[in-house]
């Protein structure tokens, strides 16, 4: 997904990120110098739904606006094997029955 606030924002005539923050505000929604520098840039860390309604309120759009779907990036489906093989730092895990155990109570 893209995130097109900015374009949004400028087809309303707000063409910089603090005039949106005041908007915002007094809609009810504080947002943080930070979190807005993230939001006008198009690289939202999160976006919380009540946020989200806010920010669509003020700005007269939907969700739909905002939120752009992109190609796929090319991710292709892994298979059972694939996924067990990653492992998130070291080797795999393989369970293999050892001689002379008995196996569990059933």
């Amino acid at each position: 997904m893209k995130w097109n606030l900015r374009m949004v924002a400028a087809q309303r005539d707000i063409w910089k990120a603090s005039e949106l923050q005041r908007l915002l505000a007094e809609a009810g929604l504080a947002i943080s110098a930070g979190k807005m520098s993230h939001l006008w840039s198009g690289r939202p860390l999160t976006v919380r739904l009540d946020d989200l309604d806010i920010i669509c309120d003020v700005l007269n759009c939907t969700p739909a606006d905002l939120l752009i779907p992109e190609k796929s990036t090319g991710r292709r489906e892994t298979t059972t094997a694939e996924t067990e093989k990653q492992v998130v730092g070291g080797t795999p895990i393989t369970h293999q029955r050892r001689q002379g155990r008995s196996g569990p109570p059933l």
